[in-house]
């Protein structure tokens, strides 16, 4: 019996069909961000161990895949007991955005707004809507320390969204720096610590918050914790003017909204939908992390679209495209037939003709393409009987 292969657990192969699908709505999401004037930007797979491991990454730095050294330089570590690993694959694209530009500012406009998608690594448990490989697709704006940029990101991931077809979804918002005045003024002295408590809210309620709080600091602590996670409050000042800029139906305050990166500063948002269990993106200002390479201090705000997540929540039917399938029996006048159809905006595939003709359409078919052609010898564009496949 044959052995049955698979990908690697928690990492997936997409079939031509729901690639094409994929590709399809990213094309709409970065379409929307270009024509906001954001610029696209590449980054490797790998960072520097150190940099990724630097502290600032939260839990994510716990489920980093690290990447062994090599060679003479593996045997050696080995040998003399020192770190293994070199090199970890990238768990976000914040941390390699800082460093790119870190690496690259001196050839960047003053205020950089830039694109970044692509597949991040985490080794998570695998399960529904979690993959230990699955891709983000991240806007940031380096160099403007106004809220101008939070409300930029803002409105184009909306837009984003709705250009996908996604309507009704909420932006949660909250602010760093009104957390942490009122743990101080709550006596908490571990504010990150606490706050690492505080954003497990969602999933072990107020009850679960007040009893970690009581087995890791004291009874005290936890009870005016708890008993401040019930009241009300009003929109720190430092939110107030994004409050009244964006949509109030698309914008809520929430005050016990944390995030578990350990690199932001100011204003964190969180991208939930009503048809989702989980939040489909968030983001935030990281004012201190592009100087922690270049040395000098540069403002910072980003935010992510989880695309899987997001992809979870669109249209499951395959896109639409102008795709034709010419069935030929000479390959010379195929060749030519199928240059004028690309160049009318076909996605053009030549099949040669078989005595299945039906099993060949209806293979076609299932792969997502959506018109044939049966190609007579000597025939051109204009003459072909075009139909559909479905």
């Amino acid at each position: 019996m044959a052995k049955q292969i698979s990908s690697p657990r928690g990492m997936r192969d997409f079939l031509p069909v729901e690639k094409t699908r994929r590709d399809h709505y990213l094309a709409l999401i970065l379409g929307v961000y270009k024509s906001r004037g954001f610029q696209s930007i590449e980054t490797p797979a790998m960072e520097n161990i150190d940099r990724l491991l630097s502290g600032q990454g939260g839990d994510n730095e716990k489920l980093a895949f690290q990447v062994l050294k090599r060679g003479e330089e593996l045997e050696k570590a080995t040998q003399d007991g020192s770190q293994l690993a070199d090199l970890g694959l990238r768990y976000d694209l914040t941390v390699p955005l800082t460093r790119f530009y870190a690496t690259n500012h001196a050839e960047l406009p003053k205020v950089f707004k830039a694109i970044q998608t692509g597949p991040v690594w985490r080794a998570e448990r695998p399960q529904k809507g979690r993959y230990r490989q699955f891709n983000q697709c991240d806007i940031d704006i380096i160099g403007d320390d106004s809220t101008d940029a939070e409300l930029e990101l803002l409105s184009a991931s909306l837009q984003a969204l709705e250009s996908i077809g996604l309507q009704g979804a909420i932006i949660r918002i909250n602010h760093r720096g009104y957390l942490t005045r009122e743990m101080q003024r709550l006596g908490v002295e571990d504010v990150p610590g606490v706050l690492i408590t505080v954003d497990k809210l969602d999933k072990i309620e107020i009850t679960g918050v007040v009893a970690e709080l009581s087995e890791r600091y004291d009874e005290g602590l936890a009870e005016r914790v708890g008993q401040w996670l019930e009241q009300e409050a009003e929109v720190p000042e430092e939110l107030a003017t994004i409050m009244k800029s964006i949509d109030s139906s698309k914008l809520r305050f929430d005050k016990t909204l944390v995030r578990g990166m350990g690199y932001y500063t100011g204003a964190v948002f969180e991208i939930e939908h009503p048809d989702s269990g989980q939040s489909i993106g968030g983001g935030g200002r990281y004012d201190g992390m592009v100087g922690k390479w270049l040395g000098s201090d540069v403002s910072a705000v980003g935010i992510s679209l989880g695309f899987e997540r997001v992809m979870d929540l669109v249209d499951q039917s395959p896109s639409e495209n102008q795709s034709l399938v010419i069935v030929y029996e000479q390959i010379e006048n195929a060749l030519t037939v199928q240059k004028q159809a690309i160049d009318q905006g076909f996605e053009c595939r030549l099949e040669k003709k078989t005595k299945n003709l039906k099993a060949l359409l209806e293979s076609m078919s299932k792969q997502g393409f959506g018109q044939f052609a049966i190609l007579q010898d000597q025939q051109t564009l204009s003459e072909l009987e075009i139909k559909g496949l479905n």
